[in-house]
């Protein structure tokens, strides 16, 4: 049997079957989706009733080699794609997605070869109803509003990839697969399945391995036959985006033990390697992504994302995405601004700003405290950009709850943080993130700096990657099946330690030696 020399590992594949014959009456279909399971690694194949009509003429005028996609479906996988023999003449494409609760990402792929065809991102329309989780939870609470929900975030898609196909030069309707991951809660709501028991003890979601659907069921305009892969979740608060995740960095078949950290609304970690996987989420990311109360934001042109102070003027210099005016500032530059505001003496310990230090710089409304960052004069809003007390205090929570988040991990697997072999930092969050800072106010353990790897938006890669490659699906089936999940909600450790590391960066010094040398004091013993 012959494949295609382009992507021979993907799901479509150009193949030549044995003919018919007095002694081998085998149905075409039959023919057909016996080779192609065998090739694929012994999995049960099934062809869609709508493609038989065509099936025995494509055979015969091909003499018996016709290109087939395969794509997982309900039971099994299923052909859903038929075109004569070496046909080059339209691509077969994909559609990868990462549903983020505040930001979307999609790629067009060409399933025969894998390549990148373009992508893009654009806001969750379910910000409209509520910004954070819980209260798109508790919206989605009646069959109107979860139908809703669903209709949102499925028409966003549907149009944007509409629109990303034709910059390609294509029409939507030649997607004939695609692969969505996504958070528990944001893959419940886009297949509009209820959501109120994840948010009540003991926290179960519907389905944790919603497997693959008909685009046309979820109402995308993609091809007659497209299937939409889902990928599984673990648990209420750990989902398919960092199952993808996992299978992009490919931590499930290390020897090493790494860990993975994803920072959005919520914080999602994995630590382990091939033999064990261990995974928790928790509330660490909404100062980080857009959540501060006046000048937060995602990373978008004009964020300020790199912030400097010179520790002996006090002087402060930012650095803005695409180099515009300075609009807001997110979360990278919230850390950059933190560390460089504790080294310069200008918030103490407890991350509050002290007044003295930051002489010139401080306003005060209704009794409130308020940093002047970027001036009026400089600012693409025309006002000044100021952080507040409230925005800090705010920041030290998500810090002290995402070291407690990697601290209580790692002890309840028995192992130290410096034994890490490598450190993923995902999503927008990693792209931009400086490690250095982000040690320096307590956020991240203080290991050498190799360690840290940002790995961009693993989501959307390990979506693309199940388009490009046959039986990723199983792999991440077999990765979901894996993971240990370990409830942070219950766990009494957690909350002591979390009030442990609401300092800078942490009431135990000796935890962060080189922040300690920085600060010219001796690390406890």
């Amino acid at each position: 049997m012959n494949f295609s020399p382009i992507n021979p590992v993907g799901w479509v594949r150009q193949i030549s079957l044995p003919r018919p014959g007095i002694g081998d009456n085998t149905a075409d279909a039959e023919r057909l989706c016996q080779a192609l399971g065998r090739e694929l690694g012994n999995r049960q194949v099934r062809i869609d009733w709508r493609l038989l009509p065509e099936l025995p003429q494509m055979l015969r005028q091909g003499d018996f080699c016709v290109k087939a996609t395969v794509f997982p479906g309900r039971e099994g996988l299923v052909v859903i794609g038929l075109a004569p023999a070496n046909s080059h003449s339209l691509p077969i494409l994909g559609l990868a997605v990462d549903i983020g609760t505040t930001r979307v990402a999609i790629r067009l792929v060409d399933m025969e070869t894998g390549q990148n065809l373009g992508e893009t991102s654009f806001d969750n329309p379910q910000v409209a109803v509520g910004p954070d989780i819980l209260s798109r939870i508790h919206f989605a609470h009646s069959p109107e509003g979860a139908s809703e929900l669903a209709g949102q975030i499925r028409s966003a898609i549907g149009r944007e990839s509409q629109a990303l196909a034709q910059r390609a030069g294509f029409d939507a309707t030649r997607i004939l697969a695609a692969s969505v991951a996504g958070n528990t809660a944001m893959s419940h709501l886009f297949l509009g399945l209820p959501t109120a028991n994840m948010i009540r003890e003991p926290y179960i979601p519907v389905i944790n391995h919603p497997g693959s659907w008909e685009a046309h069921a979820l109402d995308l305009p993609f091809a007659p036959l497209a299937r939409v892969f889902v990928f599984p979740n673990i648990g209420s608060y750990f989902g398919g985006d960092l199952v993808a995740g996992i299978m992009q960095t490919g931590m499930d078949q290390k020897q090493e033990v790494t860990m993975l950290v994803d920072v959005g609304t919520n914080a999602e970690v994995v630590v382990g390697n091939r033999d064990w996987l261990m995974a928790c989420a928790g509330a660490a990311g909404p100062a980080l992504e857009g959540g501060m109360s006046r000048i937060g934001m995602t990373a978008a042109p004009g964020a300020i994302d790199r912030v400097s102070i010179d520790p002996k003027t006090r002087s402060i210099a930012w650095h803005t995405i695409e180099n515009k005016p300075p609009v807001g500032i997110c979360g990278s530059g919230v850390i950059d601004l933190a560390a460089g505001l504790f080294l310069a003496g200008m918030m103490d310990i407890r991350g509050k700003l002290v007044p003295e230090a930051c002489s010139g710089r401080l306003l005060e409304k209704d009794g409130l405290l308020s940093l002047v960052v970027v001036e009026k004069a400089l600012s693409g809003t025309g006002e000044n950009l100021c952080l507040d007390q409230t925005d800090l205090d705010s920041l030290t929570r998500s810090k002290a709850a995402m070291y407690t988040i990697l601290r209580t991990l790692t002890l309840s697997v028995g192992v130290e943080m410096q034994n890490l072999a490598a450190f993923f930092v995902a999503g927008t969050f990693g792209s931009y993130i400086d490690p250095e800072s982000a040690v320096t106010i307590g956020m991240l353990p203080d290991l050498d700096r190799s360690i840290f790897s940002g790995v961009g938006n693993t989501s959307l890669e390990g979506a693309a990657l199940l388009l490009a490659q046959a039986g990723s699906d199983e792999k991440a089936r077999k990765i979901a099946g894996r993971i240990t999940y370990l409830e942070l909600n219950v766990n009494q450790e957690f909350m002591n330690r979390f009030s442990a590391a609401k300092f800078y960066p942490h009431t135990d010094i000796a935890r962060f030696p080189s922040v300690a040398k920085k600060l010219g004091a001796a690390p406890a013993a």
